[in-house]
């Protein structure tokens, strides 16, 4: 094992890798990689408690297919004696309508949108759906039930009109969504509001939110429909090859103690670079500072110009895929790339196993870092990564 002297955006982090092998002409490489398994704890998302919206906003209303059933019906007890109390404040057929009274309602330019069926039956015995807003610091937060007679983009447009002007605050720049099958609905009503829909894994607030109500709100539901499977699963296609212009030189396993990710995060915020990163407070990842967190670092003589590619693709993750010998890459919502590859040996196999045990023991985190030389005192790019399964609705 070897300590190389690849420093992280020019403030002394000093990445740690063994020797990588050769690359192919044109190819990234691959690398030799070993590692202790650090022991990590992943913590629940911290959802703000939802006091009543400081603005005028809607509740239940006639066009919520639950509005009938609020006063009469009780609420089933809860299964989670941990979360007992805290859940306890929760009317599972209440809608969501927040803005934390400090947050900058100016600076949320971005938002992270779902818009779909939930394990929920109506008066009607049919689904209900749902429109679930946030921003990545879940300083708004937004929900409203809908029939699934009322499903189409006209519909959606006006629920996110409604939520600009419920809470007082301007229509995002963009609006992240992770459903391809919701792709076309969502782009239009986002078209014609003026903002950007972008196809996304990397909402990862909402993703979580959406486990966390599916325990605390949908799973207490009056029309609850246990076992029930997702309308609209997420695609996980085979990966294919990488376009020629997002080549590297040659890569890297390499290693980053907690402490030192974090800071990075902090200073990729204050300043403009490539990349992005993730709220690792809001995650509530409880590592220690100095476990060491795996990335794949990428050596290119076109650095800059390949980080500015990277920018556009929504990287939300990277994996190994021990059978075919290969790194794969996914961005977008059900994009995948083969990044690069290794020959395969037990050896390799075994290093690649080490690194993928390595990132299931830090809750899935990860990072891809973009340099002009592996040893070299900077980066251009730096994504911090997260595996996360698919939401259970």
């Amino acid at each position: 094992m070897t300590t190389a002297t690849a420093i992280v955006a020019g403030h002394g982090i000093a990445f740690r890798r063994s020797l990588h092998l050769p690359n192919p002409p044109g190819k990234p490489g691959s690398a030799s990689f070993s590692v202790a398994r650090p022991h990590a704890h992943y913590g629940r998302l911290a959802v703000p408690a939802t006091p009543p919206s400081p603005r005028p906003c809607r509740s239940i209303s006639s066009e919520s297919p639950t509005a009938d059933t609020v006063e009469d019906e009780e609420e089933p007890p809860v299964t989670s004696e941990a979360n007992e109390e805290e859940d306890d404040d929760v009317d599972p057929l209440a809608e969501v309508c927040y803005l934390d009274p400090e947050a900058d309602a100016e600076g949320i330019r971005e938002w992270e949108v779902d818009f779909c069926s939930r394990p929920i039956l109506d008066a009607r015995g049919k689904k209900v759906w749902e429109l679930v807003v946030c921003d990545a610091t879940l300083s708004l937060q937004f929900t409203r039930f809908f029939p699934n007679t009322s499903i189409n983009s006209v519909t959606l447009r006006d629920a996110l009109a409604s939520v600009a002007s419920s809470l007082g605050v301007p229509l995002p720049d963009r609006a992240r969504f992770f459903r391809s099958q919701m792709q076309t609905i969502i782009s239009r009503a986002c078209n014609e509001l003026g903002v950007k829909a972008v196809p996304s894994r990397r909402c990862v607030s909402l993703l979580l939110w959406l486990e966390e109500r599916y325990e605390t709100v949908y799973s207490r539901h009056p029309g609850f429909q246990q076992g029930t499977k997702p309308l609209l699963t997420l695609d996980n296609p085979f990966a294919s090859n990488l376009p020629d212009n997002l080549f590297g030189d040659k890569w890297a396993f390499v290693q980053l103690p907690f402490s030192d990710v974090r800071e990075e995060v902090e200073l990729l915020e204050r300043r403009y670079a490539f990349g992005a990163g993730l709220d690792l407070d809001l995650l509530g990842f409880e590592l220690d500072e100095t476990t060491l967190v795996p990335g794949v670092a990428v050596e290119s003589s076109r650095a800059r110009p390949l980080a500015a590619w990277m920018n556009g693709l929504e990287i939300c993750s990277m994996e190994v895929d021990t059978g075919r010998a290969n790194l794969v890459l996914s961005a977008g919502v059900s994009t995948r790339y083969v990044y690069a590859g290794y020959q395969k040996s037990a050896a390799t196999t075994q290093e690649a196993e080490a690194w993928e045990a390595a990132k299931k023991a830090c809750g899935g985190l990860h990072f891809l870092a973009i340099q002009e030389n592996l040893n070299s005192d900077s980066c251009v790019g730096f994504w911090l990564l997260l595996d996360l399964p698919p939401p259970p609705v």
